[in-house]
């Protein structure tokens, strides 16, 4: 299969020094291959996700120099193909209904009784709480979990690994490792059919992205993702997980951070070989 990288901002301000660094990587890798490098926006924040951030992010990538197939892929146009995933899910008996809040899950988790809670790639790692409501009828509305323990059934005794070419090296996470440390995930989340898991698996298969160039914030939740994969019938491409751009603080940059928003940059008559040079590229 050729050589298919992404970018996926989401539009929900401006893009600024690291999301060029991603950017730029995932398309030199792709030219490197003779391959095609694919945009997507990840707009599944419906209450921060701005038309007119949208149209900067393609106005930077631009100016950058980065062209790809239009049109880019929305997630917000991918809305049935996530419900008829958590309804295939639902239906093999690997979801279920949470209605716990985030300061129910933080309580329950750091009770005297549990000792100091365990953080996992999304945070506190759910203690079960909903874990034994009814799973029969139809596809309920609002928050669902995936049941790590039961989907680890599942896929069998073989250890989650993947294919890396980044800094890091790619971990062997045993069935027991995923349901201590991981988890019972979300995978629907109240306002949203999906969540970041689930789609990011979803559209990757969709776009049929070979390789997948993402910063090394992400590289944790992988093995969330080939639980997915797998659990799907879906191919797991090839990870580069790369380094982040950060401050003089170490600090990772931030979108309110205009300082160093690429739109800054241009109006002060950067170039976009100043903003490789920038980034290290």
């Amino acid at each position: 299969m050729t050589f298919r990288t992404r970018f996926a901002p989401s539009p929900t301000g401006p893009l600024h020094l690291g999301h060029a660094f991603s950017a730029l990587t995932a398309f030199d890798m792709a030219q490197a291959a003779g391959g095609t490098f694919l945009l997507r926006i990840e707009d599944i924040d419906s209450t921060r996700s701005r038309p007119e951030w949208e149209r900067q992010i393609h106005d930077d990538l631009h100016w950058l120099g980065l062209d790809w197939p239009e049109p880019a892929l929305r997630q917000s146009d991918r809305l049935p193909a996530y419900r008829a995933a958590l309804d295939s899910l639902w239906s093999q008996g690997l979801l279920y209904a949470c209605s716990c809040s985030r300061r129910d899950i933080a309580e329950a988790a750091s009770a005297p009784q549990e000792g100091a809670p365990l953080i996992g790639p999304d945070g506190p790692v759910y203690p079960g709480t909903c874990r034994g409501k009814p799973r029969s009828g139809p596809l309920p509305e609002g928050a669902l979990r995936l049941d790590m323990a039961r989907a680890m059934e599942r896929l069998g005794p073989a250890d989650i690994t993947f294919a890396e070419t980044g800094a890091r090296t790619a971990p062997q996470v045993t069935a027991r490792g995923m349901i201590d440390t991981v988890g019972d995930i979300v995978l629907s989340r109240r306002d949203f059919p999906g969540s970041y898991h689930l789609s990011v698996v979803l559209d990757d298969a969709a776009q049929q992205i070979t390789h997948v160039i993402r910063g090394e914030d992400l590289f944790d939740a992988t093995p969330i993702h080939v639980v997915l994969q797998r659990l799907m019938g879906l191919p797991t491409p090839g990870y580069h997980h790369h380094r982040l751009i950060r401050d003089e603080h170490g600090k990772r940059l931030a979108k309110r951070d205009d300082a160093r928003a690429l739109a800054t940059y241009r109006a002060e008559g950067a170039t976009p070989l100043d903003i490789r040079r920038l980034v290290g590229l």
